[in-house]
């Protein structure tokens, strides 16, 4: 239950409080532990598709970094988000020890060993759920929810005592014991020797096999234990001042029982990789790798939200183009999209989204789409986004296509909150506005003021609003095939409004292919200046820093030659206008936001709100496509231009660094980081600061048809009066919130949002809450995102089972010229869900599935083999994600069943072994 903030730097738990905590170089932590875990995982699920494809397959070189694996696995462009999902994974890992720091079932404490496995198996059940409907966000946050108690088990039990070498296959299943525990009024300890804690567990105890584990407490006097427990141990525990005085942790090198700490770390990355081998037993291959960030193609999203009234054939037309282009162009290739995603809006509807990894049938969904209906201009345009936000992977890039007014405007701040939380770009295609189009006033449905709340909104992301006629539209369409390509990066993001003489520089550093410059505005100029001095003006088309310039509508795109160093930009303009540069490199940065946790310990926590204005705060930035590139600044940059806010720069290692700022901006403001080599990135999405604070939290399993509460409270030191309270959901489920609450300047008010799923809601539906508080008058404005996970209750925890029917061998010394087969029934644990899956795990031979006639529960199994291969393993899934492995040889007609997994003994030496390194 450590902190790994502690190796970044930053205190959040006192060292050996509550759980691996870590002395940078000496002990593990949750950090290390579940990013050895993922990498491991990541690496045999690649092996194994690429066995199962025919292909060669070699592991990296130790240690393994999130690059290496990406490279190994034959994805490397997929390096960035494989390393967002394993950074995501670890804060939610983390932010167990912020939320649920004193609750003993998320840690194994005070020996809660029933209710903290039910966390774990409750966590599975959700993590599958999601898999099954392609929610991998919510996965990983529920992946990281539990793997955090999974890991404690083996610092705070005395699992590692009683001379186990492998970890405890029970705690994710919920059909079996989870062991010999100790009675409730059972003495497990002693006092310690002095400071010698080595032999303090009771030799009963040790000699009988008994769990047990610490009491924590830390609160003087309030703090206690049964009479005889074992404590954790630590100066803050307040029950090892207790007799039996002492502890039992093993969190780091000089805890308690500091001596078995390795050993306990390193079984907790072996217990880590167990789950995760039972998570990708019940997904395959692919989903996992999906799941982990990892795919064949461009880890980039091509996400649609389009505008299908009856006015909008044309733009229809265009998409079909584009994405037939698209689709035809890059299948296959590592630029293919790893996903497609269509969210169609009208009026009164919007939806149902359509997401899908197969190009043929969004190639199909997009031919199928009609334009029809209509009335009058307004549509639901910000309601078809905010579905797309909350569904698209984190860092997407989103194209909208209207010729119509938002009639849902209410949702503007709630959009913004969604691509402030994703850091996702929006792209607003607008062949309706009157701007461009005043000579022909029919069709021409957005006013200037209408369109300025698109332009807001582009701008927010760091997208563009690109307001085109009808006719210029498949030419607009060009931006969407330039930026599904892979690994494009900003280097620059600006606009001006009102529109401003200015001069931009940005640098092209040596990784960077392909820069392209991107403008939006009218009646502009601009004069371009080379790293090398030379200079090319926008009347002068036949300069040489340009390669090719189109222009059409608003929107004017620039490919440049390239030259290494700093390029500037000076731009002319009465009007508003955006500036934006990007390229493709495999370098480029993940950051996210941090603040001081409110609870009982101190530390930091990442941000699902805006960061306070106007004080310190810190972020935490990572560099990807690189093992060995560093920071040298960051900063804050205002979006006026006005000014910015460089941070002290303290490396964590690994590639991660922590940025320090004596104060955030009060005003809008975009990320900038600076790195050797010349490398310089900026974050597309602009950001704002409040002096509001809102938190929220809530259990994130929902239950249909049974109502939902998420307290959330509201705070601030400077506004008092009444703030306008706003809760909206990205499933339109039934919900009851206030409308708004008094508060007084110093003081929080409190209250509660309710949700009620229908009892219909598929399990494995994911649901964005999006709370909002605004202060009187609109002076401010501050959000908390909250995702939950849907879940209908069930009672199917049993594996599957096998059954022998018939095996046959005719096996000889020269295993060539004979065969073997075998005959097997599979049939679903408790009948209740369903056989899923029966694929082969180990094994060259060729297996053949078919339903038992008249009985669908029963799946009929026939496999056969050269002799060379004498061994098989099938892998069997019921339809609720319960797996088992069942083990068959051409030596013997033993069979042998591992249920969820416990197959993983077999390779833990190599795992343990990988973290021992």
């Amino acid at each position: 239950m450590s902190s790994w903030f502690v190796a970044f730097g930053l205190l959040l738990l006192p060292t050996g409080a509550l759980g691996f905590a870590i002395l940078p170089g000496k002990s593990l932590n949750h950090l290390e532990i579940t990013e050895r875990a993922i990498l491991n995982a990541t690496l045999q699920a690649c092996r194994a598709l690429a066995q199962a494809e025919g292909t060669n397959f070699n592991f990296p070189t130790q240690p393994y970094t999130a690059k290496a694996v990406a490279e190994a696995c034959g994805t490397p462009k997929s390096s960035k988000s494989f390393r967002r999902a394993i950074i995501f994974i670890t804060l939610m890992n983390v932010r167990v020890d912020i939320r649920h720091a004193l609750n003993a079932s998320f840690h194994f404490d005070e020996e809660m060993f029933v209710q903290g496995r039910k966390i774990i198996t409750e966590g599975i059940r959700v993590i599958k759920a999601n898999n099954k409907q392609g929610n991998f966000e919510a996965a990983r946050q529920k992946m990281g929810e539990i793997l955090h108690p999974i890991q404690d088990f083996y610092s705070h039990s005395n699992w590692v005592e009683l001379g186990y070498i492998f970890p405890n296959p029970n705690l994710i299943r919920s059909d079996t014991s989870i062991g010999n525990t100790a009675d409730e009024s059972r003495a497990t300890c002693r006092n310690c020797d002095g400071d010698n804690c080595t032999n303090n567990i009771l030799e009963d105890i040790i000699d009988e096999g008994i769990l047990t584990s610490g009491y924590f407490g830390v609160v003087p006097l309030l703090s206690t234990k049964p009479k005889g427990k074992c404590s954790h141990g630590g100066a803050v525990d307040q029950t090892s001042t207790i007799e039996p005085k002492g502890g039992i942790n093993k969190d780091t090198l000089d805890a308690s029982h500091g001596h078995l700490h390795m050993t306990a770390a390193n079984m907790a990355v072996a217990a880590s990789s167990q789950l995760l081998e039972d998570i990708r037993g019940a997904a395959g291959e692919r989903p996992f790798l999906q799941l982990m960030g990892i795919s064949k193609g461009s880890s980039k999203a091509l996400c649609f939200v389009i505008d299908t009234t009856k006015s909008m054939s044309d733009d229809i037309d265009a998409v079909r183009n584009v994405t037939s282009s698209i689709i035809n162009s890059k299948v296959g290739t590592e630029d293919e999209p790893s996903l497609y995603i269509l969210v169609p809006f009208n009026d009164p509807d919007f939806g149902p989204l359509i997401k899908t990894t197969d190009p043929n049938i969004f190639k199909n969904v997009i031919n199928s789409l009609s334009a029809t209906g209509g009335g009058d201009d307004g549509e639901l345009s910000l309601s078809g986004l905010q579905l797309a936000l909350t569904s698209a992977p984190y860092n997407s890039d989103i194209f909208l296509f209207t010729d119509a007014p938002a009639k849902d405007k209410q949702l503007k701040s709630t959009v913004i909150a969604l691509i402030e939380r994703r850091q996702t770009v929006v792209n607003f295609m607008i062949s309706g506005s009157t701007v461009l189009n005043k000579e022909g006033i029919e069709g021409n449905r957005i006013s200037e003021s209408e369109a300025e709340l698109y332009r807001e909104l582009a701008q927010a992301s760091g997208g563009l609003a690109i307001e085109v006629t009808k006719s210029e539209l498949p030419v607009a369409t060009s931006i969407i095939t330039q930026s599904s390509t892979s690994s494009l990066v900003t280097l620059l993001q600006a606009a001006r409004s009102p529109g401003s003489t200015d001069t931009f520089s940005f640098m092209v550093d040596k990784t960077i292919i392909n820069p392209l410059v991107y403008i939006t505005g009218r009646s502009f100029s601009f004069t371009l200046t080379s790293p090398t001095g030379e200079s090319q003006q926008s009347t002068n088309s036949m300069g040489s820093l340009i390669i090719t310039s189109q222009s059409v509508g608003n929107f004017q795109t620039l490919r440049l030659q390239k030259h290494v160093g700093l390029w500037k930009m000076n731009m002319v303009s009465t009007n508003p206008y955006t500036l934006k540069v990007i390229g493709q490199s495999p370098f480029d940065f993940l950051f996210d936001f941090f603040e001081a946790s409110q609870g009982p310990f101190t530390g930091y926590d990442a941000l699902d709100t805006r960061p306070r204005g106007g004080v310190n705060g810190s972020l935490l930035v990572s560099l990807t496509g690189s093992d060995s590139a560093t920071v040298t600044e960051v900063a804050l940059i205002e979006s006026s231009g006005l000014g910015e806010i460089k941070a002290i720069v303290e490396s964590q290692g690994s590639g991660n660094f922590l940025a320090l700022f004596d104060r955030i901006p009060s005003v809008e403001f975009a990320v900038r980081v600076k790195g050797n080599d010349g490398f310089q990135r900026q974050s597309s999405t602009n950001f704002r600061a409040s002096n509001l604070t809102i938190t929220a939290d809530s259990n994130s399993i929902l239950i249909p048809g049974t109502p939902f509460s998420v307290p959330f409270s509201v705070m601030s030191n400077e506004i008092e009066g009444n703030i306008s309270i706003r809760a909206t959901n990205n499933r339109g489920f039934d919900s009851a919130s206030p409308t708004s609450l008094f508060l007084e300047a110093g003081n929080s008010a409190n209250d509660t949002v309710t949700l009620s799923a229908p009892l219909n809601t598929p399990s494995g539906t994911d649901v964005t809450l999006t709370i909002e508080a605004e202060a009187p008058g609109g002076q401010d404005t501050n959000y908390v995102v909250l995702r939950f996970s849907v879940i209908n209750t069930g009672t199917d925890f049993s594996p599957p089972v096998c059954k022998l029917l018939s095996l046959q061998s005719n096996c000889s010394d020269i295993c060539s010229s004979s065969m073997w087969e075998l005959s097997v029934q599979v049939t679903d644990g408790d009948g209740e869900s369903g056989v899923d899956s029966v694929t082969l795990r180990q094994g060259n031979g060729t297996l053949k599935t078919s339903l038992a006639a008249g009985n669908d529960n029963i799946t009929l199994v026939s496999y056969n083999s050269s002799c060379c291969s004498p061994d098989v393993e099938l892998l069997v899934v019921d339809r609720v994600g319960n797996v088992n492995i069942c083990f068959y040889t051409s030596l013997s007609t033993k069979v042998t069943q591992w249920p969820l997994l416990s197959l993983i003994i077999v390779v833990l030496g190599q795992i343990i072994k990988s973290a021992i390194i």
